[in-house]
């Protein structure tokens, strides 16, 4: 990990690494479009290319793109309902009981943040919150299966009371990884397509012959999944722009080593692009930190992976005060905020921008991956700063509610008639002024 010291160092260098958090290494890039468009396309061309033939041919543009991607195509994009039961059925009785520990805990917390409809008859004003009718989920499981993503995104849609919800994600060798199946089971989830990618979002997005068009496209994805996000924005809602995993851990003098350096490498071994940053104010500690990185990582099947993470992204900055840090973090706005430190409730107060804060040293960032309870799917790259986790939120839109009296109508009226002619609407002050019982303008 590259070690600056002090303050503005750290502003500097923390500023860089924001600015390349979207890009995936451009050798990869470069060559998936070049295997699969030929010369003359960049990311952004390549994707809307994609999205404009899934638009135009539906399923056999689907195809078309899953075959030069993933090499291998399901016959039926659709799996069929008793398929996800039996996925279900077969998962291994711990295993059965871990994603219903998990599932508990997530729909417990998003449960308690679901937002109520009100309204204030005194002053004729409300909110009403209805669901989204139909949500597209999708889940990425090209190299890796992630049914807890399924957890995460599935259970706060259906709380919501999302009428119909679809799941996307890639087929391993030709068939669905049956933990996704089973998690898509076990959360209720309408419909599964073995379809990922770029085309897997302009499905949803604009419909085919076997994928329904949705409302609004969420979850996690790589670079192609996020540029198609952004691309079909306006046409569809999205929940968010989804870079390459962070973690910020804040660490003073009596923080664990072991454990610091553990969290680390945790980050790390999700991507060769995840960015593992380290704040403290002890250069005795961070000795000893990256001491313990290198001997954690012997064991580690992912060492390669965490090792480029660590070594291309991975940021040790030594300040002079926990001040300085949290000023640090507010500016890098991360996905993951970590707070080894004694009374780490006394930094919480000057946080502004966060996906999630996890606080203390038995509230590892690994627990919010799993089984804390808030959505794992948290933002990234600098938009904390303006976005929030995946929530019911998300998938709830919001109504606005008008009901005034006839007291409460000519109390308010002359202002607004007053305020009609002042923008030469008077169109407008008429209509104000057919209501009023008296004193008419």
């Amino acid at each position: 990990m590259k070690i600056i010291r002090g303050y503005n160092a750290g502003l500097e260098v923390l500023g860089k690494n924001r600015l390349n958090n979207w890009a995936e290494p451009s050798e990869w890039i470069a060559s998936s479009i070049h295997k699969n468009f030929g010369d003359g396309f960049d990311l952004p061309q390549a994707v809307s290319k994609i999205m404009a033939d899934v638009r135009k041919d539906g399923d056999s543009a689907v195809y078309k793109y899953s075959q030069l991607f993933d090499g291998t195509v399901p016959t039926v994009f659709e799996v069929p309902k008793e398929e996800c039961f039996q996925a279900f059925r077969k998962t291994p009785r711990r295993l059965k009981q871990a994603l219903k520990t998990i599932s508990d805990r997530v729909t417990d917390f998003h449960r308690k943040s679901l937002p109520r409809s009100w309204m204030d008859y005194q002053q004729g004003f409300g909110e009403l919150f209805t669901p989204i009718s139909k949500v597209g989920i999708y889940v990425p499981g090209g190299t890796a299966s992630y049914p807890s993503t399924v957890l995460m995104t599935a259970i706060p849609a259906k709380i919501a009371g999302v009428d119909e919800v679809i799941l996307c994600s890639p087929s391993q060798s030709g068939r669905p990884d049956n933990l996704v199946l089973a998690a898509a089971y076990m959360t209720g989830v309408d419909r599964v397509f073995q379809i990922g990618g770029a085309q897997a979002i302009a499905a949803m997005a604009y419909g085919t012959e076997s994928v329904p068009r949705v409302d609004l496209v969420s979850g996690p994805g790589n670079i192609f999944v996020t540029t198609a996000k952004q691309l079909v924005y306006g046409d569809v809602a999205i929940d968010g722009l989804y870079g390459p995993t962070e973690t910020v851990i804040i660490a003073d003098h009596e923080a664990d080593p072991n454990q610091c350096a553990a969290d680390l490498i945790a980050q790390g071994e999700h991507d060769p692009m995840a960015c593992p940053v380290f704040l403290t104010t002890s250069q005795e500690l961070w000795h000893q930190v990256s001491q313990k990185i290198e001997s954690q990582l012997k064991t580690l099947p992912r060492k390669e992976i965490a090792n480029i993470a660590l070594n291309s992204r991975g940021i040790t900055i030594l300040i002079d005060n926990l001040d300085e840090a949290i000023g640090l973090a507010n500016v890098f706005a991360p996905e993951h905020l970590c707070l080894l430190v004694n009374n780490p409730w006394d930094l919480v107060k000057k946080i502004k921008h966060a996906g999630g804060v996890f606080i203390g040293s038995q509230s590892p960032e690994v627990m919010g991956d799993y089984v804390a309870g808030p959505s794992h799917v948290m933002p990234t790259s600098g938009t904390a700063r303006f976005n929030s986790p995946l929530g019911v939120h998300h998938f709830l839109k919001v109504t606005s509610l008008v009901s005034l009296d006839q007291s409460q109508f000519d109390t308010l009226a002359p202002d607004a008639m007053l305020l009609a002619r002042q923008e030469g609407l008077e169109g407008h002050r008429k209509a104000m002024a057919h209501r009023k019982k008296r004193n008419r303008v």
